[in-house]
């Protein structure tokens, strides 16, 4: 095992990172797929005389894989068998089973990882995070919108508490037990007071607010087949 041992060493020299260059819809992120993880290593691998090769065998559940590197002199080194379980019973489920194993077992025999395409994050330094304004420090005291309607908001904000957590986490707590447009419109109508006062004190949590609002009114425009315009 000599001879492979030292190409190898050589050839690990010579690898580049496997880019996430394809897209997963369904994650929204990217990935590193099998041509990416293949294009890192062959270059190096076949320069110092490796031929590189990926066995299978068969399993009812799945895929088993095993990466095996052929060294020019006649001297082979294996990464030992991977099994990956298929999703479906079917040629899909098997072939995406497939493709996954040998990009892990690949990876893992030539120790190589993903890495993003993108030369400037690897030099731009990391953005610093924009600290949230702390919340004005408001007095213990009673809020309340309309005592008239059901829908009104009533709770003690006790001293040194988040005024405008309190009174969003009420709200969210209010709007959960609306049944209509009507329900929610009635809802900020009642308590109008209080989000105007929100709006001066936390206008990010305001605005959070007024979009859990909309969300409100469209799942109710999709569900009861109500025509919804938007105030």
């Amino acid at each position: 095992m000599k001879a492979i041992a030292a190409a190898l060493v050589k050839a690990q020299r010579e690898f580049g990172p496997a880019l996430k260059t394809s897209n997963n819809p369904h994650f929204r992120t990217k990935y590193a797929d099998l041509s990416a993880c293949i294009e890192a290593v062959i270059d190096g691998l076949n320069n110092n005389g490796i031929y590189l090769m990926q066995l299978t065998e068969d399993h009812s559940d799945g895929i088993k894989i095993q990466t095996v590197f052929v060294h020019e002199s006649g001297e082979q080194m294996s990464s030992g068998w991977l099994f990956v379980p298929a999703a479906k019973a079917d040629p899909q489920g098997f072939g995406s089973a497939l493709t996954y194993a040998r990009r892990y077992s690949l990876m893992a025999a030539c120790g190589i990882a993903p890495e993003d395409d993108d030369a400037n994050s690897a030099k731009a330094p990391a953005p610093k995070p924009v600290a949230k304004p702390m919340p004005k420090a408001v007095p213990k005291q009673e809020v309340s919108g309309s005592i008239a309607s059901p829908w009104g908001i009533k709770l003690t904000v006790a001293e040194g508490e988040d005024w405008a957590a309190a009174v969003a986490e009420a709200t969210n707590f209010t709007l959960e037990m609306a049944q209509s447009v009507d329900d929610v419109n009635n809802i900020y109508k009642v308590n109008k007071d209080i989000f105007t006062k929100l709006d001066s004190v936390d206008k990010v949590t305001y605005s959070t607010l007024l979009a859990t609002f909309k969300q409100f009114k469209e799942k109710f425009m999709e569900t009861q087949n109500v025509e919804y315009v938007p105030e």
